[in-house]
């Protein structure tokens, strides 16, 4: 099985090497987790490291302050834009339509684009067009037909994604159903057990992969670092 390697320390090693090349995978979390920090990682070492273009769609941040947060890991964006090998880019929440995903999707094959973040699903789900509802009404069914038919689009492009979302501590995802759609489910969550560390990650799914159910502590220094539990 082809592989997308992130390059995050000690990630791959808990995926067999890497997310498997196609898939949709959720990263979710409270704020201030680091989701954000590891889809920027995912797209940067893509593009710098091993040669695959990627695309990250911001629609709650600004371009610029995704720039300058990555900055200050020493991820230079727009060196890799003007290289032609990664490019962020913004949903407004005004322009969310029911064909979103084919927008994307477009996007994504135009560009030539094989990895993908999309930041986040939540503000996706929030945004559910009225045209899967009532004017007045968007209900929890509406919402998760939307964020279903949303990512099996986003599958048919081939690109190996990322999604973001919220969630709080009994939720895997803030929709809902996308724990269900994706391929792949990452959990991440910050709390105090004691040691050095407050941050742990586990993967609580992966098809087709034989994967590590342990949760790990993770660390921000230089980006993204998965330790051992010891």
């Amino acid at each position: 099985m082809e592989k997308a390697k992130t390059g995050i320390m000690g990630f791959d090693r808990l995926v067999s090497g890497g997310f498997p090349t196609g898939s949709t995978n959720l990263i979710g979390g409270a704020p201030g987790t680091g989701k954000t920090i590891f889809a920027l990682e995912y797209i940067y070492n893509g593009a710098a490291k091993f040669g695959e273009k990627g695309l990250y769609i911001t629609i709650e941040e600004s371009i610029d302050r995704l720039k300058k947060q990555a900055a200050q890991f020493g991820w230079d964006f727009d060196s890799l834009e003007k290289k032609g090998t990664a490019k962020i880019i913004h949903i407004s929440t005004e322009s969310i339509k029911e064909n979103v995903a084919e927008n994307i999707v477009s996007i994504i094959k135009k560009g030539g684009y094989v990895r993908v973040v999309v930041d986040s699903i939540s503000a996706l789900a929030i945004n559910t067009p009225n045209s899967f509802g009532s004017l007045t009404d968007i209900n929890e069914f509406f919402i998760k037909r939307f964020m279903y038919i949303f990512i099996r689009r986003l599958a048919k492009s081939g690109a190996t994604s990322l999604l973001v979302s919220q969630t709080t501590d009994s939720s895997l995802s803030s929709d809902g159903v996308s724990e269900f759609i994706c391929d792949g489910v990452i959990n991440i969550k910050y709390e105090s057990l004691g040691g050095n560390y407050s941050r742990y990650l586990a993967i609580r799914k992966m098809r087709e992969v034989n994967h590590d159910e342990d949760i790990h502590p993770i660390e921000i220094k230089a980006g993204i670092a998965v330790h051992k539990l010891s």
